[in-house]
């Protein structure tokens, strides 16, 4: 009895084609994987844009609050609010990176502010006390973002 490959329960070569093993992945299987990828990618872009601009819109509400806080013991000790962000830096106020900070109006009877920031088209406004009202803020000492 001949002990041949079919014996064995082995598939034989064919005449002419080399013997091939399977090694990695069919082309079908990693398109597949690539599809998926792209649709997960596809669907996680878009939020981590939006919590980007939220957590930028929330860094400038932060600034504007903390500069609330300075212009107000500003106010205590001179009796008038000021425009000058630099005697407020040296008084502690550190904004943050990219968010630009403009006072408006500060007098002894009330101040504004607006906030901007490179990475977000909507903007942050506050006026306190007799202060003109800038820009969405629409109630007194309430910060507004739009």
């Amino acid at each position: 009895m001949r002990n041949s490959a079919r014996s064995r329960g082995e598939d034989a070569p064919q005449a002419n084609t080399p013997m091939m093993r399977r090694s990695g992945f069919s082309l079908v299987e990693a398109v597949m994987a690539m599809t998926i990828v792209a649709l997960l990618a596809a669907i996680a872009v878009p939020r981590l844009g939006r919590l980007r601009e939220r957590s930028t819109i929330a860094s400038m509400r932060a600034d504007v609050r903390n500069l609330a806080v300075l212009e107000e013991s500003y106010f205590y000790d001179h009796a008038v609010y000021t425009s000058d962000l630099n005697l407020l830096a040296s008084r502690g106020f550190v904004g943050t990176l990219g968010v630009q900070l403009q006072v408006h109006e500060a007098t002894n009877g009330g101040w504004s502010v607006s906030t901007s920031h490179a990475a977000t088209l909507q903007q942050c406004h506050l006026y306190v006390g007799s202060a003109a009202p800038v820009g969405t803020a629409t109630e007194d000492g309430r910060v507004d973002c739009r």
